[in-house]
């Protein structure tokens, strides 16, 4: 039977149409490289306003170039980055913040569905430094989180003045912050709670390949294209990166196409047999399933991945349909 992969992965789904159209209409005529364009300098603009922030802001072609670009900026290759041991930057980027930051570390901690424990976080900044262990210059956070959980204000304001206290910077890693904010985190407030870096992210929200880096210290562009360079990372035709942002915030796709994610991924909890493990606060659902449950469903045609805690994680996209996840949800209660 063919596969479907319709939740294996938010970023199996389309660019969504308000994506394709900026990018059609940023296509027309000459435009300035690397970034300098016209096109860039509104994205920027957008998400300048979106923010309520005035940071400087660059363009990617992957969240994993903006995560480790970002990071080495903000550690030396002596440092560490403390980050959730369940992290895309612990689990899922082949080392390329160390590989980007020349050598920079990374200090797993722990905590309930993607969320750092605040008791983790204070052990781990009230070690002794010594000259045989890379100690920590950085923490990074992700909303929402890799199991779908939702950072609140609060709780991201504790852990950002914990680091700050300490004379660590901060950076937010946001591939699915978009879902985050559909689920009620106010965006306006990043800039206000003391993070140095923050990564929005395109692609699975329902953009191209493409990020955004928002710099709040905007210090740290100093160099900042240079690296960018180094890393292969500043495109030639960089207004390709920036328009599909125009289309997504132009229009309030990018918050209200990933409502309608996180709203199928509510009712896929619904309609699910099987143990749902972590809050269903984004657009994933993540269940207790055993193998040979997950073996079913696999020969029934649904690819899905069994995730780092040994759940079975369904994601939800702008794209998701009603129909597709009333076919999931009787597909699941066939192999319960």
């Amino acid at each position: 039977m063919a596969q479907r992969y319709d939740f294996a992965s938010d970023n199996v789904a389309p660019a969504m149409p308000e994506a394709m159209e900026a990018l059609m209409a940023a296509n027309a005529g000459y435009a300035s490289g690397y970034g300098t364009d016209h096109v860039s300098r509104r994205a920027a603009d957008l998400i300048r306003a979106l923010l309520d922030a005035d940071a400087e802001v660059r363009f990617v072609a992957s969240g994993t170039a903006a995560n480790a670009l970002t990071l080495a900026t903000l550690a030396a290759p002596h440092e560490a980055v403390l980050c959730h041991r369940h992290a895309h930057v612990a689990t899922d980027e082949a080392g390329a913040p160390g590989f980007f930051g020349a050598g920079v570390g990374l200090v797993a901690l722990p905590g309930a569905a993607g969320r750092i424990d605040p008791d983790a976080l204070a052990a781990v900044l009230g070690r002794p430094e010594t000259s045989y262990r890379q100690s920590p210059a950085a923490l990074t956070l992700t909303n929402a989180t890799e199991y779908g959980a939702v950072y609140g204000e609060n709780a991201l304001a504790d852990l950002i003045g914990r680091a700050k206290a300490s004379g660590l910077r901060t950076h937010l890693d946001g591939a699915r912050l978009a879902n985050a904010v559909a689920g009620g985190f106010d965006i306006r407030r990043l800039s206000k709670l003391g993070l140095d870096i923050a990564v929005l992210g395109g692609a699975k929200p329902g953009g191209t390949a493409t990020e955004a880096i928002v710099l709040f210290d905007k210090a740290l562009a100093r160099r900042f294209d240079a690296r960018m360079k180094h890393g292969g990372q500043l495109v030639s035709k960089g207004r390709y990166l920036a328009a599909p942002w125009i289309g997504m915030l132009e229009t309030g796709a990018w918050v209200r196409r990933s409502a309608h994610a996180n709203a199928m991924a509510t009712k896929l909890a619904g309609l699910t047999p099987f143990k749902v493990r972590h809050p269903v606060e984004a657009n994933g659902v993540f269940v207790e399933m055993d193998e040979p449950a997950h073996a079913r469903l696999t020969r029934l045609g649904w690819h899905v991945y069994r995730f780092l805690d040994g759940s079975v994680r369904f994601m939800c996209s702008w794209a998701t349909t009603d129909e597709a996840v009333e076919a999931l949800g009787a597909a699941l209660r066939e192999v319960a």
